[in-house]
């Protein structure tokens, strides 16, 4: 009997030792950010598996998205101005990769995830192997504006086309990147297509992506910062040039 409680003893003591880093890359998100941070830290407190610290990446916003911030128990990166949310992520994932995080989970800042989703994306990374999991809004559409169903196809098939990559939403914020993931995957695109790089670095790197159900929340708020038709034509002509220059 003791030996057994020496094993569960041990086993409990890795899980808690296996330092992750959730990633909020943000810009002028004071409206949602104090609730979507209360959240998140609350959640951490309620779970016992994992020891892990919030980053929230401020990309040089106008408003007082750092003053609210600041009230949470979060580390706080600010860039001087508005780089782009590709540079935040990749900002998170350098500072991750310095400080020895054993994995990394990004979400976005706006409130459109659940802290559920964010724990099923990170329970997934940790218990089967695999590099990169993607919380994919498109496996289950229901509730999902139509024009952002019809955009988010429309950018999966780009993504398919331009780079080689397919997978069924290559526009989620909600990723978990395993500690070879962080290392392995290079972010050079500073703005909304960052998130179909990802996918394309990871398949460079022969890295195992998975891909698991997630629920969007929309709100009149979150449509309104989420990307819009300009925005997706504007991705696409960006993967064009990043897959041309690297041709």
């Amino acid at each position: 009997m003791s030996t057994i409680l020496k094993t569960l003893e041990i086993g409990i003591i890795m899980k808690l030792t296996k330092k992750g880093l959730i990633i909020l890359p943000c810009y002028n998100e004071e409206e949602v950010i104090n609730n979507v941070l209360k959240q998140i830290t609350r959640e951490i407190r309620d779970q016992n598996e994992y020891n892990l610290d919030v980053l929230l990446i401020n990309d040089g916003s106008k408003d007082n998205t750092v003053e609210v911030a600041r009230k949470h128990p979060v580390l706080i990166i600010s860039h001087l101005v508005n780089m782009g949310s590709g540079a935040a992520t990749r900002t998170g994932l350098e500072y991750a990769k310095r400080n020895g995080y054993s994995f990394v989970v990004t979400i976005d800042a706006d409130g459109q995830h659940s802290t559920k989703d964010l724990f099923a994306v990170m329970s997934r990374l940790n218990s089967e192997e695999c590099d990169l999991v993607i919380g994919s809004r498109m496996m289950n559409t229901e509730g999902m504006p139509a024009i952002r169903v019809v955009g988010n196809k429309a950018l999966n098939i780009a993504t398919r086309i331009i780079l080689g990559v397919g997978v069924t939403d290559s526009q989620s914020g909600l990723k978990a990147f395993s500690r070879k993931a962080i290392e392995k995957i290079e972010i050079r695109a500073n703005g909304f297509e960052f998130c179909s790089e990802i996918i394309w670095r990871a398949k460079q790197q022969n890295l195992k992506i998975v891909e698991i159900p997630i629920k969007a929340i929309y709100t009149e708020y979150s449509l309104k910062k989420g990307q819009n038709n300009v925005n997706a034509l504007r991705i696409i002509k960006n993967l064009l040039k990043q897959k041309i220059r690297e041709v």
